[in-house]
């Protein structure tokens, strides 16, 4: 019974997982700081997007926000919910909380909360604790899938 009111269960990463992130990698060196995210159902990607939170002037486009935008012009808010979110940093409290309310069914990430503070400000709460205070879903999270390779990107100059 405790299992069904945690927010979070994880699992372990795949080959197809590694793949996936890889394109969330390199979505990540395109944008105005080096964040990517790939939307992806049944090994289809159906969603990239990088950070252009100073490009567009919005604080909130984040790459997952960014990302969602970019499903929702194709697809129905429904269809998120057999999706799997792939980003190169763990999701923001805004971004974990947009995950959440789209009720896409897996979040996989790169680069943790404390890595990622280790070179830029970040609010310390963590995917896993926002997702375990949410009792009315459950997400499953896998995280640190390419993070050294996503934390490399905070040692190149950003554009």
């Amino acid at each position: 019974m405790a299992e069904a009111r945690s927010g979070a269960t994880s699992a372990p990463a795949t080959e197809a997982d590694i793949r996936f992130m890889q394109l969330a990698v390199d979505q990540a060196k395109l944008g105005d700081y080096p964040f990517g995210a790939a939307i992806v159902r049944d090994g289809h990607v159906l969603a990239l997007a990088h950070n252009r939170t100073r490009s567009n002037g919005d604080p909130t486009a984040h790459a997952e926000m960014m990302a969602i935008r970019t499903f929702l012009q194709e697809h129905r808010p429904e269809d998120l919910r057999a999706t799997t979110l792939y980003a190169s940093g763990e999701p923001c409290v805004m971004c974990m909380g947009a995950i959440i309310w789209s009720g896409i069914k897996r979040l996989v990430f790169a680069a943790s909360i404390a890595e990622l503070a280790t070179s830029i400000g970040q609010i310390d709460i963590t995917a896993r604790q926002i997702a375990d205070a949410t009792p009315f879903t459950s997400i499953e999270i896998t995280g640190g899938v390419l993070a050294g390779e996503a934390m490399q990107l905070f040692q190149a100059p950003t554009p």
